[in-house]
């Protein structure tokens, strides 16, 4: 599988989700991530919230069981709001991040992520914190999922300037469906601007919901509208357009649809890797065909709405 570079730590481009992990569900949390690493796959997703902490109860057993801490990457998230409001400050990451651990039944963890910001914050005390951590190595990296790239530049600006480690990636939402509005409140998704960015700083996005959740799955249509959440998000007439064509590229890769979308991800123009959320074996199988799909530029460019229809190797 392949992989990007994160601070040196090889991340592969597929990284497991287990928000729905939960230790009394072992069997089938082992048989996935077993699964998961015997195709070639090292990076686990979490989160301080998932399950109610659940989520990293059951990774941290799986990891004792299987006596295999060395050889997986864990990237936690933290600081996320709560029913009093935002918590991205140093108090609520240093509790999160020590309970985080204590679940994981580990003393560092390779990535960790602010789950959420808060633009009231100044970055400086919120960097300098992150970095006590670094240096205390509780963490090998830190991250931000849905922070703006406005915020992550002026964060990156102050660590530079103050002679501190930056953030090493950013993870919203990136999928080839793009969001009307947040799925969740205070969630940001990539837009134009923001993949340009990424384009010019070269920093990793680690993708969530990068298969726009099951949008290209087929079972939906745009007639189809049982699923409130995914009609508010992604229907539009320009995401079924960017459907139809993923449809139409992937009947001449000989690939699903849904694997095109997934492909779309991992072939941007900067470091991507896409947080996958299978919850069978053969979900997890089609995601690693996905992964090994290769997009020309134009081709991406197409499937976004960008660009002629390309015709090498024979496209329509």
């Amino acid at each position: 599988m392949k992989c990007i570079d994160i601070q040196g730590m090889q991340i592969a481009q597929l990284i497991m989700g287990s928000d729905y992990f939960h230790p009394e569900d072992m069997e089938r949390v082992s048989r996935m991530l077993d699964t998961y690493i015997a195709i070639g796959g090292n990076v686990v997703d979490t989160a301080f919230i998932y399950r109610g902490g659940q989520s990293e109860k059951a990774l941290g057993r799986w990891l004792e069981e299987r006596n295999n801490r060395q050889n997986i990457r864990i990237f936690t998230k933290g600081a996320h709001h709560n029913a009093n409001g935002p918590r991205v400050n140093a108090q609520a990451i240093k509790e999160d991040l020590a309970v985080s651990l204590e679940r994981l039944r580990t003393d560092y963890v390779d990535l960790y992520a602010l789950h959420r910001d808060d633009p009231s914050v100044e970055v400086g005390p919120i960097v300098e914190a992150l970095n006590a951590h670094l240096e205390a190595r509780h963490f090998l990296a830190f991250g931000a999922s849905n922070w703006t790239h406005q915020r992550l530049e002026e964060a990156n600006r102050y660590a530079a300037s103050h002679g501190l480690q930056g953030f090493s990636f950013s993870s919203p939402n990136l999928s080839l469906a793009k969001a009307i509005e947040p799925y969740w409140p205070n969630c940001v998704s990539a837009d134009d601007e923001t993949l340009s960015w990424h384009q010019r700083t070269k920093l990793p996005l680690l993708s969530w919901s990068s298969q726009a959740r099951g949008f290209f799955t087929g079972r939906y249509t745009p007639e189809d509208r049982s699923n409130a959440d995914l009609v508010r998000v992604f229907y539009n007439e320009q995401n079924w357009e960017r459907y139809r064509r993923a449809e139409q590229l992937g009947q001449v890769k000989g690939a699903s649809t849904i694997q095109i979308a997934l492909a779309y991800v991992l072939n941007q123009s900067f470091p991507t890797a896409a947080i996958i959320g299978p919850e069978t074996e053969e979900e997890l199988y089609s995601c690693r065909a996905g992964a090994d799909i290769v997009l020309s530029p134009a081709e991406v460019l197409w499937l976004d709405l960008g660009g002629p229809m390309p015709l090498e190797g024979g496209a329509p």
